[in-house]
């Protein structure tokens, strides 16, 4: 990182921003260009969950390399000034990189469905089997993180 004075070097202000914001952009390997993709997201204090359709893009590049770079931001705000060079953002992001496996068990689907849910507001959830042996659900499991803030959070 090259500004460190803006780096978050607290985990429990990393942990907070994956468990308060609400969406996760997801960069796989292409061919020729990355692939990124916005996704809802759970959060369960070490890995990150996301559920997707049976087949796609994103499929299809994990299994082809199933490494991924990924980055969330919560709480970012434009701070204008007199002039445009006194203009900066006020963040909080985190960028990480990991692996994404897909969850093949009934229950552990179920599980982390749940989390994916109690990100989102939703605490008592109730599953039709049906629907859920029509989607996928991935887990990314987080090798490194950093995180890096901007303006004033006290």
């Amino acid at each position: 990182m090259r500004k460190k004075e803006r780096e978050i070097k607290d985990r429990s202000i990393i942990d907070s921003i994956i468990k308060h914001a609400l969406i996760c952009r997801v960069a796989f390997k292409g061919d020729e260009y990355p692939y990124l993709v916005p996704m809802n997201y759970g959060f369960d204090g070490t890995d990150i969950f996301f559920h997707c359709a049976l087949a796609g893009k994103k499929l299809e590049m994990i299994r082809q390399n199933n490494k991924v770079c990924f980055e969330i931001e919560q709480d970012y705000e434009i701070v204008k000034g007199d002039v445009s060079c006194d203009w900066t953002t006020k963040y909080r992001s985190v960028i990480g990189y990991g692996t994404i496996t897909i969850i093949e068990d009934f229950d552990q689907k179920i599980n982390a469905l749940d989390i994916i849910m109690q990100q989102h507001g939703k605490m008592e959830n109730a599953y039709v089997e049906r629907a859920v042996n029509k989607i996928n659900v991935l887990q990314l499991k987080i090798d490194s993180i950093t995180g890096k803030e901007a303006g004033n959070w006290n």
